[in-house]
């Protein structure tokens, strides 16, 4: 057996048990790292295999999660939350809107989507704990305003794609690109708005009460699939290993104490509004100073992340205190774990055996609609900057040939290797089932993995369909 064949399989080993036994499937991953690793390239096997680590995504889960939980101690994300509903007029149906467009601006003017992620998913789903929504909706409307943007002609993705399109000598349309990707993922959100309780939504104000205890039984009952979302809870699952709902919470919610809102003083009108304080305002200028870093001076939004944790930690007291156990380190350890598996994958050729198999088939059309099914399925997995950078070269022979519409193949492979970013494996999905509230923390992983393995089937399917098989592009 092919050792390429063997290192895929030995990977659906590890999903298959961590499915029906309790053990964190990032453990697991890394185990068989090590030991298919030594098999490969024997005493080396710890440095090989940790060439793979991604210590990059592990700092900047980390670092902005405990960022954004010190910001929840001190109320900081209670008053945004507070700030964007007056913004909207309560209207809680444009609250993911507002994320989805906030976000696709950022990636679209440079930001990097899983930073632009991590900034913006901590605050969406306080909105979503807040305001009775499904945060599996709040999440996909985030991740999908990501991936709209982050194909603009001046965005990582878009320069990635463009570039690659232009040294291989290939035709592009860098402005046909990013109205696709912003229209395709327009399009999907609003199928995801619908599916996920946005109905419920649409003639809903936001109450002038934030009562938290009356919005979790309001969330419950009236914006999930009670029956789906009781049984998650109820039964003891498999995966509790992996995302246990005993674990912290990123968010900060579940921290023992009422949040900073339940301790406020009533008015006549209902809830005092917060003000800010001296620590609510530090706490902004540090989560806007991470943002402008990363953003503005292309810093490592990670090292940035904690650096502004830290220092806040310095001057913040008691709303520091636990934060550092409200990392979400059993999601760290997950999403580590697999993503250094697929490294070392990587490493020994697996991809490009996968690529030389697709070039073997003697069907254009086919091979299009294969390595698009490639591109989902790694991608899902890990990064996706990295598989558009691989898999386009793979594209060029049916492209020069001029049996598939160069454009249209382009468009096909990037949109189908950026919306499975959904998956809880990818950054941007891992990052929003972090910042997902304790009791509802395994609910979102279990459906982002849900909707992110749909995409590898999905996308690769419907955007061949639509930007391929016409050949008009």
């Amino acid at each position: 057996m092919p050792l390429e064949l063997l290192s895929i399989l030995v990977l659906v080993v590890v999903f298959v048990l961590a499915t029906v036994l309790p053990v964190n499937m990032g453990a697991l991953a890394f185990v068989a790292a090590f030991i298919f690793g030594g098999w490969v390239v024997g005493e080396e096997v710890p440095d090989a295999v940790l060439e793979g680590f991604p210590a990059d995504l592990f700092i900047i889960l980390v670092g902005v999660t405990y960022l954004f939980a010190i910001a929840k101690n001190n109320g900081t994300v209670d008053w945004l939350v507070q700030a964007a509903v007056r913004l909207v007029g309560g209207r809680v149906a444009l609250i993911p809107w507002v994320m989805f467009v906030v976000i696709s601006i950022l990636t679209a003017f440079g930001a990097v989507v899983p930073a632009a992620v991590a900034i913006i998913a901590p605050v969406g789903l306080s909105f979503a704990k807040r305001h009775g929504i499904n945060p599996v909706l709040m999440s996909l409307l985030i991740i999908n305003g990501a991936s709209a943007g982050g194909f603009s002609p001046i965005s990582i993705f878009g320069a990635i794609t463009n570039g690659v399109v232009a040294r291989s000598g290939l035709p592009g349309s860098p402005l046909g690109l990013f109205v696709a990707s912003y229209v395709f993922n327009t399009l999907l959100s609003i199928g995801v708005f619908f599916m996920f309780g946005g109905r419920q939504l649409l003639h809903r104000r936001a109450s002038s009460e934030f009562d938290e205890e009356a919005r979790e039984d309001e969330l419950d009952e009236e914006h999930f699939d009670d029956a789906v979302l009781g049984e998650e809870r109820r039964r003891e699952s498999p995966n509790q290993g992996d995302l246990p709902a005993s674990s912290s919470v990123t968010s900060g919610i579940g921290t023992g104490r009422p949040s900073a809102i339940s301790q406020k003083r009533r008015s006549d009108s209902g809830v005092e509004q917060l003000s800010l304080d001296r620590g609510r305002v530090l706490t902004l200028v540090g989560i806007v100073g991470t943002a402008l870093a990363a953003f503005a001076f292309g810093l490592d939004i990670g090292v940035v992340a904690m650096t502004a944790a830290v220092l806040l930690s310095l001057v913040s007291g008691d709303a520091s205190k636990a934060a550092v156990a409200q990392i979400a380190w059993p999601t760290v350890l997950l999403i580590t774990g697999i993503v250094t598996y697929v490294g070392l994958m990587q490493s020994i050729g697996t991809i490009d055996w996968l690529g030389n198999r697709v070039a073997d088939i003697g069907v254009p059309l086919l091979a299009a609609l294969v390595i698009c099914f490639i591109g989902a399925a790694v991608s899902a997995f890990a990064s996706t900057t990295g598989i558009l950078a691989a898999l386009i070269p793979l594209a060029v022979p049916f492209l020069l040939s001029g049996q598939v519409g160069a454009v249209g193949m382009i468009i096909a492979l990037a949109l189908s290797s950026s919306v499975v970013d959904s998956s809880p494996f990818s950054t941007s999905g891992a990052l929003c089932v972090a910042n997902s509230p304790e009791d509802q923390r395994d609910f979102v992983y279990r459906r982002l993995l849900q909707w992110g393995m749909s995409m590898i089937i999905f996308a690769p399917v419907t955007t061949w369909l639509i930007f391929v098989v016409p050949g008009w592009l």
